[in-house]
């Protein structure tokens, strides 16, 4: 096992980062190797610093500090866990007793505080230390377990949402999954739960549009016996049967106002009522919701209450269309060839670079889920070692144009994927250009022509007007 990345940050006015360092250096550890670098302002700004972290990867982050800024803290707490989102965080800083209440908050694991003392700081590192790996390991076993093909890919688009799961997993707070169809949103909703302390609890999953308008009550909280006409035995309903678990509502604005209401009043209290029962129940269920329609546009036009949008809105996961991370369609289409040559016992093993051109010109408007489709056919069907480009079948309607040369094909492609991440960072960020910036990393005036280049209108991804109050987390711009 290779050892673990401490990457220890040490600021300007820090005095006690020299004992640090001299603890870290004097007692080598065979587990993990200490990189060191030295940043010039508390507040995050230094441009190098995402560089380091993302080159270092480190499973754990040292920040000695001069002293409690909260403001700076926040802006660079911020820097690493978006370079870093495993990385555990250690802050070192002489504070008093009324200052350390402060850094009790989340994104920093631990802080050590002066005098330093060599048993101290190493055995708190190795906990940390070990607890990261333990998440990095439950992960890669939940990986390899259920075979999440939907969650691979290298795109900063995609990595950036998905990142967030392992944070989630260790909360109950609630999540809402927005993407196209067959982008993968009940494999996030199911790495959530089995991520978490729920794991070994039933994962339930309910089509919110599959169900009859009439029965969806039903099937949510069950019935007593006798509560109508047919009903000669009680009936548990998906809360009961998802009790210490996870209840995943997928299509969840095709719910009816009526159940919207009752779902409403158990997000709000958890609890809920049978129907035909006298009696209250009290249920210990994780709710995790997904969609591919505007839940804003829904609420605007009074199909969607307000109140369970915000309710369900707590976290959101923008799940990006694959014609929007071009570059991870070569890479899945790769794992569906080994994965189903293997399973089907066929003899291919790889693609002609014509075939691979085929699948990164297509549009791919079904996405992950339909470049699997398509593999899948494709080793059923050829029998040679190279799968050629005519023996992928894909829809002609999306098919882009033939013939382009590499660097037609190349600047095609390119345009292509700017105007998606534009709209990806509008639709995130809510129209506002400033943060939608700050997220590319981009300076904003660049941002801005290159939304101007693309002829996007801004307007479309600002919330209407007086709608916006409730939800705290964006900034309209």
């Amino acid at each position: 096992m290779e050892p673990a990345v401490v990457l220890m940050l040490q600021f300007e006015g820090s005095g006690h980062a020299g004992d640090l360092r001299q603890i870290l250096e004097s007692c080598p550890e065979p587990d993990f190797e200490v990189a060191y670098h030295t940043c010039q302002n508390l507040d995050g700004s230094d441009t190098e610093l995402p560089k380091i972290i993302s080159r270092h990867k480190p499973l754990l982050v040292l920040l000695a500090l001069p002293s409690v800024d909260l403001n700076s803290l926040e802006a660079l707490l911020r820097v690493i866990e978006r370079s870093a989102p495993s990385a555990r965080i250690v802050v070192a800083v002489e504070t008093g007793h009324e200052e350390l209440s402060e850094l009790v908050r989340p994104g920093i694991a631990d802080f050590l505080i002066p005098p330093l003392r060599v048993s101290d700081v190493l055995i708190r590192l190795r906990r940390l230390l070990n607890q990261a790996r333990q998440e990095l390991s439950a992960q890669q076993a939940f990986i390899e377990k259920l075979g999440l093909q939907q969650l691979i890919g290298e795109s900063s688009t995609f990595t950036a949402e998905t990142s967030k799961i392992p944070v989630l997993a260790k909360s109950d707070i609630t999540v809402l999954i927005t993407g196209e169809t067959g982008t993968g949103k009940e494999m996030v909703a199911r790495a959530i739960h089995y991520l978490s302390s729920r794991a070994g609890k039933p994962f339930v999953a309910v089509n919110c549009g599959a169900i009859p308008v009439e029965l969806i009550e039903n099937e949510l909280f069950g019935h007593d016996r006798g509560a109508y006409t047919g009903a000669s035995a009680s009936r548990n309903g998906l809360i009961q049967e998802a009790e210490q678990g996870t209840l995943f509502f997928d299509e969840v604005n095709c719910l009816p106002l009526m159940a919207q209401v009752k779902l409403l009043r158990f997000l709000q209290s958890k609890e809920y009522r049978p129907l035909g029962s006298t009696k209250s129940f009290t249920g210990d269920v994780r709710i995790i919701a997904a969609t591919n329609a505007n839940l804003e546009a829904e609420v605007e036009a009074g199909t969607l209450r307000r109140d369970l949008y915000y309710r369900l809105n707590v976290v959101p996961i923008l799940l990006p269309p694959l014609r929007a991370r071009t570059g991870d369609i070569i890479l899945l289409a790769r794992h569906f060839l080994a994965y189903y040559a293997r399973k089907l016992n066929s003899p291919a093993i790889g693609f002609s670079p014509e075939a691979e051109r085929k699948l990164l010109l297509y549009n791919w408007p079904g996405n992950v889920r339909e470049l699997e489709h398509v593999i899948e056919r494709v080793v059923v069907l050829c029998t040679e070692r190279i799968i050629e480009d005519h023996h992928i079948t894909l829809s002609v309607d999306n098919e882009q144009p033939v013939g382009l040369s590499f660097q037609e094909m190349k600047a095609q492609v390119i345009s292509r994927f700017e105007a998606d991440y534009i709209r990806n960072m509008l639709t995130a960020y809510r129209g506002n250009i400033t943060r939608a910036a700050q997220a590319a990393q981009k300076e904003r005036r660049t941002f801005w022509e290159l939304v101007r280049k693309h002829k996007i209108d801004v307007q479309q991804f600002k919330l209407p007007n007086g709608s916006g109050s409730g939800n705290r987390q964006f900034q309209l711009g």
